[in-house]
This record gives structure tokens, sequence and C-alpha cells, in this order.
């Protein structure tokens, strides 16, 4: 192994040390490193772009065949949490159906990663938002064109209502699960939401 190597190699380690200590599961570590689905695809069926309210920008290409996903590839500029969540998510929607995509949510994310940083669950909640809006405006007929999108990623108390008007966490979830609030962020869990008179 020459120098060049054994640089990468101990580079390599060293980040992996790093992202564990700071709180990143060894799933989250893999993704991270290995980007499986870290790319472009050529005559893709959908391409989106959104970025988040930290500044990550996340660009999506889908390959949809008999209404499943086929591919998804990434075109990242992020951190860690963004990118290894990327990476989870295109692994949850590969071959399942459009519908089956669309019921993608942040829990499911942080579940299959088991951990990141408690600071960095709002990148989960981006890479969802980026892919299922890419799903949607796909099966909306955008024809494949570019959509760029902001994130409008609520952080702290989240506050989003369901089409019911029910309370709900910012990932969706039923209130009354989960300490995102403590945390400050989603995470997936969910939060309690107070009714504002």
């Amino acid at each position: 192994m020459g120098k060049e190597q054994a640089g990468q190699v101990r580079d390599s380690a060293m980040v992996r040390s790093m992202l564990r200590d700071a709180g990143y599961s060894e799933k989250a570590v893999n993704y991270y490193l290995e980007t499986p689905h870290l790319g472009i695809i050529e005559n893709a069926d959908q391409v989106s772009e959104m970025t988040g309210t930290c500044g990550d920008t996340i660009k999506v290409y889908l390959k949809i065949e008999n209404d499943r996903i086929a591919d998804v590839k990434y075109q990242i500029m992020g951190c860690p949490g963004s990118i290894s969540a990327a990476m989870a998510a295109g692994d949850l929607v590969r071959g399942r159906t459009v519908d089956e995509a669309l019921a993608l949510n942040d829990g499911d994310v942080f579940n299959y990663l088991e951990e990141i940083p408690v600071k960095k669950h709002h990148c989960i909640q981006l890479s969802v938002k980026a892919l299922l809006g890419a799903i949607q405006t796909y099966r909306d007929g955008n024809d494949g064109g570019d959509q760029v999108v902001k994130a409008g990623i609520p952080t702290g108390h989240g506050r989003n209502r369901n089409e019911k008007g029910e309370d709900t966490a910012c990932c969706g979830a039923p209130k009354g699960e989960g300490d995102c609030e403590n945390a400050g962020s989603c995470c997936g869990k969910g939060i309690t939401i107070q009714r504002e008179n």
C-alpha cells in the first residue's frame, strides 16, 4: 500500500471515528462514506431540487418503470446528516410503487438509520421532503422538468396541521408521541402540539 492509499485509509478511519463520536450510527456513517445513490440519472423521468432553511441543497433524479421507483440518485451540497438521510431514503423507496414510496416519512428514515445527532434531525426531514416532492411532482405530471422548491422546514416547535385540521407534529406524526419538542427539532417520533387561541 502506497503513502497516498495509506493516507486515504487513515482519513476514512478518522472521519468514521469523528462521525461516531458525534452521534452517528455505524449505518449512517456507512451511508455517508459510501454514498450509494450519489450521482446523476441520464434521461431521468423526474429531476427536482430542494433547498432547506439550513442551506443544504438536494437534487433528486428519479427513474420510474411500471409505476415503480427503479432508481434514485442525488446531487447533494450538505452535511453528513443530509447525505446519510438521503442515501437511506433512496434505499427505502427503490423497488416500491409510487404510492408506496409516497408513504415514506421521517420516522421511517430515522429508524432505518438508527441514530444521528439530535441537531441533525432536520436533515432527515429535508431529505424526505426533497424525495417525496420529486415523486409527487412526477405523479402530478411535471413531464420530468426541473423543479426548484424551498423546503419550508419547521424547526423547534414545528406547527403543521393535516387535512382534517388535527394537530400533528412537524413530521406529520400523531401528537403526543416522542420527545422532539425537548430536542428542539423533528426526529420523526412526533411532538405534542399546543393549540393557540
